[in-house]
């Protein structure tokens, strides 16, 4: 077979097959080269999980990147003195070209591959009456979408393509429009909008993992994308829709954790064990290597946890910021009287006996971060250390077998901030304290409200009810619907109480999804919505404390040109 072999210029494209190592990919040329047949019609079904787990394995390179870049520069995470220079760089907006963590070209390998797989896949192949690329198609092209979504993310304005580049001179920056996060957006939003019913494909369990958790939830994306472009209204229905979908629905169900008794004694846990990808709390996955032999390997866990590999120094652990927040939340407990038989609530003050400080407040940090001392440690190593439950081993694997992307209280979030900007601040309200079921609704939100939203808050009753639904705020705060502190004030107009709700929802997101890599995006989105960048200024140069504000990080973030990464 003729070859034509061409130096990489822009990007890195390498068309890839299933190899040895799990998901692995081997490729004809990995380093300085890259290989194009002359022939390069896909055509052949295996054609089909060939190119996907070939994409899956461009994803693994980024997979670390997208939680430490998200987590790293917000304001929930503070890295410890052992932290690498890399990661010290990325934290305090000073990484330049050599940092390994800013490599656009991993993500133009990706869109690569998805630009040659669309542009070569034969669409009209069928079989037993099927269109044999019809579901991977769906997925090649939501992988772009999101792919290019991170790329202008983290680098504000991206040279843009959909084409696959054949040749050196085809791969120069200058040739093609520069897109910011909005125009990307709205682009994909178009490119993605015809393939929300489709379909995923199933290959069964791969390396352990079912294989539909590989795919990005088209409709969750497309949510993702309107936010991103001010498309309030049809963000909030490609989430509800999601959520609500006859036969995949996804209620929040009432993972938590709290107090057990009106003493504040003792704590029942349920809400750490939702971290894994067997939990219905997961939608999707970048799967990673089990060894450092098959190929790309997660090394989140040495970040965020004291391991044998870092001699159990652990490099990033929750923020002052992140603590206080926490703590400023009341935790309310409906308990029935001993003496009337009716229910109470009672709240956690600061006068019980705390065996952790952490336990103050909401309590989701306290599951998620614990600490502990280990006498028997030698010199070599930390006596003091950490465990994050989000990324902590299973069994005896070596390292981390995937990086979440979607789970569904992130999607509820969402959903919640879609809502509250098209102007539905008390149904946004609601999914933070009562969950959006029936009942709650009609109780909760007022008849105008309910009309103007109209099918964007309608859940059936028979699949969404109290047995498995609860307010987000609920996981970790206690009975959050009986907490009379907890509620929208008496504001000076609707543009006030939304911007009150937005509060909350930035503070749940915290709560909710920290130590995830969300939290810098989702700050950058709503200082974007308020048009406002000291509002993401103040709260990444906050994460000290607020005894600590950092002024020059202030001032430098103020100006959001400041944000991105460099492009080179």
């Amino acid at each position: 077979m003729k070859r034509k072999y061409i130096y990489k210029a822009f990007v890195a494209l390498t068309i890839s097959v299933a190899g040895l190592g799990g998901f692995t990919a081997c490729t004809e040329a990995d380093s300085d080269l890259v290989t194009f047949t002359e022939n390069n019609k896909l055509d052949m079904p295996n054609d089909t999980v060939y190119s996907i787990l070939g994409i899956v394995n461009k994803l693994q390179k980024i997979a670390d990147r997208t939680v430490l870049l998200g987590e790293l520069r917000g304001d929930l995470t503070s890295l410890t003195d052992h932290a690498t220079l890399d990661l010290q760089a990325i934290a305090n907006f000073t990484a330049d070209a050599s940092n390994p963590y800013n490599n656009a070209r991993d993500y133009y390998a990706i869109i690569q591959n998805c630009n040659y797989f669309l542009a070569n896949a034969d669409t009209n192949l069928v079989k037993q009456g099927r269109r044999i690329f019809e579901k991977e198609y769906a997925v090649v092209k939501t992988y772009r979408a999101w792919t290019y979504l991170q790329l202008a993310i983290n680098y504000g304005s991206v040279p843009f393509y959909t084409e696959p580049l054949l040749a050196e001179k085809d791969a120069q920056p200058s040739r093609f429009p520069f897109y910011t996060v909005e125009q990307v957006a709205d682009y994909f939003i178009s490119d993605l909008a015809p393939y929300v019913d489709t379909e995923f494909p199933s290959y069964g369990a791969i390396g352990g993992l079912n294989s539909r958790l590989f795919y990005l939830p088209v409709r969750v994306v497309l949510g993702d994308l309107c936010l991103w472009a001010g498309r309030y209204r049809e963000a909030a229905k490609y989430y509800h829709d999601f959520l609500t979908k006859q036969g995949s629905i996804h209620p929040t169900y009432v993972n938590s954790i709290g107090w057990t008794s009106f003493e504040f004694t003792d704590i029942l846990d349920i809400y750490a064990s939702q971290f894994n990808a067997n939990n219905f709390e997961t939608l999707s996955v970048i799967p990673m290597e089990a060894s450092e032999y098959d190929g790309i390997v997660s090394r989140l866990t040495d970040v965020f946890n004291s391991t044998t590999k870092n001699n159990y120094y652990y490099q990033a652990t929750h923020s002052a910021a992140y603590d206080e927040l926490s703590r400023r939340q009341q935790y309310a407990l409906i308990y029935t009287d001993p003496v009337t038989l009716l229910p109470d609530t009672v709240y956690a003050s600061d006068t019980i006996h705390y065996e952790s400080d952490i336990q103050r407040g909401d309590l989701r940090l306290y599951s998620i971060y614990k600490l502990r001392n280990q006498p028997t440690a030698n010199t070599a190593q930390s006596a003091l250390r950490q465990t994050c439950q989000k990324y902590r081993l299973s069994g005896n694997d070596e390292y981390l077998q995937y990086v979440s992307l979607y789970r569904v209280q992130q999607v509820y979030l969402r959903y919640a901030e879609a809502l509250n900007r098209a102007g539905f601040p008390q149904s946004a309200f609601a999914v933070l304290k009562y969950g959006l079921w029936k009942d709650n609704i009609e109780k909760y939100i007022s008849e105008a409200e309910r009309s103007e939203a109209g099918e964007l808050i309608s859940f059936n009753q028979y699949t969404f009810h109290r047995g498995n639904t609860m307010g987000t705020h609920s996981r970790g705060s206690g009975n959050a619907e009986a907490d009379s502190t907890y509620v929208i004030p008496q504001l000076a107009s609707k543009a006030d109480s939304i911007l009150f709700v937005e509060d909350r929802i930035c503070d749940e997101m915290a709560l909710e999804t920290a130590a995830e890599g969300q939290r810098f995006p989702d700050l950058m989105r709503l200082a974007m919505h308020r048009n406002d960048p000291t509002f993401l200024a103040a709260k990444v140069a906050g994460r000290n404390g607020a005894a600590n504000i950092d002024t020059e990080l202030y001032n430098r973030l103020s100006d959001k040109k400041n944000w991105y990464l460099p492009l080179e």
